[in-house]
């Protein structure tokens, strides 16, 4: 169902994971994530796609309170931000990678999520969602793990490149992501698109850059990084302040939904047990 690769770390980030340990690490980490102004432009090729994620992720998951699973959740990167939760469960599929590198609680197999029935107040899923091959069976896997009235907070793709190939295999229009929601059970509170304006244009370009310009050399990806793709990252934060939006052209959608007290079941097997 889905793909052992996908985390919602980032359904865009293709670098090299690693564990960084101190103050540096941490604001290197901090800044793949969370880019800041002042450094992430120089830093991140996808610092509008970043920010702009942030943004509505910084708005939508204070309102989940309780329990909360986080279901691909990689390294965890926006657990701080659910400020409502009394406990916080990252769940991901079981690989070596995931092992090494994400900060898992519950490993499972990429179909049934390993706990019962209404057992969750809220659910993240970031990034993944592209990464579902069965996306009817997974996004009613996502509701049956939640309570009547608990919340989801989704966010994919909407314009990207294939990415953690081969396990990339939808985008979703605002109109079908809705349409898969709605299916299962829920009923879409909010529904947002980040980056509607030129910076989708420009983060697409630097995506591109940052594919052809990679490199085993350290020194190489970091020249390419600081000399060609911040420059035109700055090119398109100017371009976004001059041209209007369009908010038919974005790069991510991101809902908020709820779950439905009366929910139609798509033929998911119950899970017995956390």
């Amino acid at each position: 169902m889905i793909s052992p690769s996908s985390s919602s770390a980032s359904g865009a980030d293709t670098t090299v994971r690693t564990r960084r340990d101190g103050a540096l690490g941490r604001r290197v980490e901090r800044e793949r994530f969370e880019p800041s102004v002042a450094l992430g432009w120089i830093v991140n090729p996808f610092f509008f796609a970043r920010r702009g994620l942030r943004k509505e992720l910084g708005e939508l998951l204070p309102r989940l309170t309780g329990v909360v699973l986080d279901v691909g959740c990689g390294r965890k990167p926006y657990r701080h931000l659910a400020t409502g939760a009394t406990r916080y469960v990252g769940v991901e599929v079981d690989t070596p990678a995931t092992r090494e590198h994400g900060e898992v609680d519950v490993f499972y197999d990429g179909r049934t999520l390993p706990v019962a029935d209404g057992s969750y107040d809220g659910v993240v899923c970031s990034q993944v969602l592209e990464h579902v091959f069965a996306p009817r069976e997974f996004v009613a896997e996502l509701a049956r793990t939640l309570r009547p009235g608990g919340l989801l907070v989704l966010a994919t793709p909407f314009a990207w490149d294939e990415h953690e190939q081969p396990y990339d295999f939808a985008r979703y229009s605002s109109f079908g992501l809705r349409a898969v929601l709605e299916e299962a059970g829920f009923e879409v509170l909010e529904q947002r698109k980040t980056c509607s304006d030129g910076r989708a244009l420009v983060q697409l370009a630097t995506a591109y850059l940052f594919k052809v310009t990679r490199s085993d050399s350290r020194v190489l990806r970091g020249l390419a990084q600081v000399g060609l793709i911040a420059p035109v990252t700055l090119v398109g934060a100017m371009l976004a302040a001059v041209l209007p939006r369009n908010p038919d052209f974005y790069l991510d959608n991101v809902v908020l939904a709820r779950k439905r007290v009366s929910v139609k079941r798509v033929g998911v097997p119950t899970a017995q047990g956390k």
